[in-house]
């Protein structure tokens, strides 16, 4: 998977979101808030370019104290979010 070329994170009011730039606008009409795990796991996303839930959630575990389990369910909802709004593919 990989986040789909024209959505950004953005803070706006104090807010973590993903925005849509570009031709994304048209069928993008809300913003994506993120919790400061969201955050992370966008920021890391970006990084990997290339990414799954195994990764994402590999990265989450060197970062915060959580257990395996709960960083791959954690993860898996995050990134079913993601794809439910169209902003990975």
């Amino acid at each position: 998977m990989r986040i789909k070329k024209g959505f950004v994170l953005r803070e706006v009011c104090g807010q973590k979101v993903i925005i849509a730039e570009g031709a994304n606008v048209v069928n993008f009409k809300e913003l994506q808030t993120l919790n400061s795990t969201a955050e992370f796991l966008w920021q890391e996303a970006e990084k990997q370019g290339d990414f799954t839930v195994v990764s994402l959630s590999s990265a989450l575990l060197q970062v915060y104290e959580v257990d395996e389990e709960t960083a791959l369910k954690d993860t898996g909802e995050i990134i079913a979010k993601w794809r439910e709004k169209g902003m990975i593919e």
